[in-house]
């Protein structure tokens, strides 16, 4: 498949699909702090895609997935605002594996945060973007990134100081 896609074939988009299935469900991951809310964050970005594939030449189409994750994502968030009062909180968990190595104590930190945070420090750090990259995924001014990604990294680090990897069971930081 060539570079730019979109308006391309069904074979095109299960190319696509095959590749970007993986690495978007990683960014949803770490958008949303739980593989159940991934996976659907995921498909629901791979649908609204395909719904553009036939109709719009895409130039990138990756890129135009993580900001279409990214928006959506933002949108899951409002949504649950409204909903969760609500709703109160469910009584478990449901069974859910996350697929490769994760650190414990950073999902915990990550769960930490508010999900702006989250989703600032995800497209820095999963996705490399730049400050005004991120501003444009989440439609926001940059002095906003730049305050969730500061806000962000300084809960990250109160938490790693409390319970991160270098802990020993005396408290003190590992050598």
């Amino acid at each position: 498949m060539d570079g730019g896609a979109g308006g391309g074939t069904d074979a095109d988009f299960r190319d696509f699909v095959a590749v970007q299935t993986r690495p978007l469900l990683g960014l949803a991951h770490a958008l949303t702090a739980n593989p159940h809310d991934a996976w659907d964050l995921t498909q629901e970005t791979l649908a609204r895609l395909g719904e553009r594939w036939h109709r719009t030449r895409i130039e990138e189409p990756a890129a135009y997935a993580r900001t279409v994750m990214t928006r959506l994502n933002i949108d899951r968030i409002r949504r649950l605002r409204r909903e969760l009062p609500l709703l109160g909180h469910p009584s478990e968990e449901a069974p859910v594996e996350v697929v490769g190595e994760v650190d414990t104590w950073l999902v915990a930190a990550l769960a930490t945060l508010s999900p702006r945070q989250r989703t600032a420090l995800a497209l820095r750090y999963v996705e490399d973007l730049d400050v005004r990259g991120i501003a444009e995924r989440m439609g926001c001014s940059e002095g906003t990134v730049k305050s969730q990604l500061s806000r962000g990294t300084e809960r990250l680090r109160e938490h790693a100081r409390e319970h991160g990897p270098l802990r020993t069971t005396t408290g003190e930081a590992g050598r």
